[in-house]
């Protein structure tokens, strides 16, 4: 199992770590991870409590795999609504999980992991993680989880970095509300176990019941016709034109010519 795309295991507290393990390419997602966090969350069990998610390696999450997009662009629409549909379920999944969730951020979160952190409940950075929603820069758009980004940043921000790809650093995704505390990179794990040992004090269906009240009032616990247009919207884009030179200047490594 240690070289699956996705880890997981639970301790005798019923806390489970979940683990992105693609550390070879910065945990980027591919269909295979994708699948990974779906089993991850079906094989969780009424004995888990807390689920934490962390990265394997120097980065937490690298966003999409660009190869893996350039494949699945090739293909026709409905295995691009697939695609595109099984990664809006998993962080809409992970997003609606009655257990409370800490992510647990090292080095870059680009994209689709800025995508996942906003889904957990709390998360907490190493002074060392950077941030980036950099989708428009290969021409492609962050539709399925800009819904749970709205929640976490609130959609003046969204605007901002979504529109600019720019990246930005641990205390500026603090002050926007991506990430709830700062923690030096080697004290990430210790700062981690201190939330869960807080969160096990409390009553498990209260917790649930005051996370499913929260997400009533949210942008993220999006109804199934909007998923389902995000969905077409964000295959859509991924076989246009736009697209197409994006993800050629990446594989070329030049800049894009629009």
């Amino acid at each position: 199992m240690a070289n699956e795309p996705v880890l997981w295991n639970v301790d005798t507290r019923g806390v489970a770590t979940v683990t992105l393990n693609r550390p070879e390419v910065n945990n980027a997602y591919d269909a295979a991870l994708i699948q990974g966090l779906h089993d991850a969350m079906d094989a969780l069990g009424a004995q888990v409590r807390v689920v934490v998610l962390r990265g394997a390696g120097r980065h937490f999450q690298a966003g999409a795999d660009l190869k893996w997009i350039r494949a699945v662009a090739a293909q026709p629409r409905e295995a691009n609504e697939s695609a595109s549909r099984a990664t809006a379920l998993a962080v809409h999944r992970l997003n609606t999980l009655a257990v409370p969730t800490v992510a647990l951020v090292q080095g870059g979160c680009f994209g689709g992991g800025t995508g996942i952190v906003a889904a957990c409940d709390i998360v907490i950075a190493g002074d060392d993680a950077i941030f980036s929603i950099a989708e428009t820069r290969w021409g492609l758009t962050a539709a399925i989880i800009l819904p749970q980004l709205a929640d976490a940043i609130g959609a003046r921000q969204v605007r901002r970095y979504a529109l600019t790809g720019e990246r930005f650093g641990a205390e500026e995704a603090r002050r926007i509300g991506l990430v709830h505390e700062v923690v030096p990179a080697a004290g990430l794990a210790a700062a981690g176990e201190r939330v869960v040992g807080q969160l096990l004090q409390n009553a498990p269906q209260a917790n649930a019941q005051t996370k499913s009240a929260a997400l009533e009032f949210a942008w993220g616990r999006v109804e199934d016709a909007v998923l389902e247009r995000l969905v077409a919207q964000h295959a859509a884009k991924r076989g246009s034109r736009e697209a197409a030179e994006g993800l050629a200047s990446f594989a070329q490594k030049r800049p894009a010519r629009w």
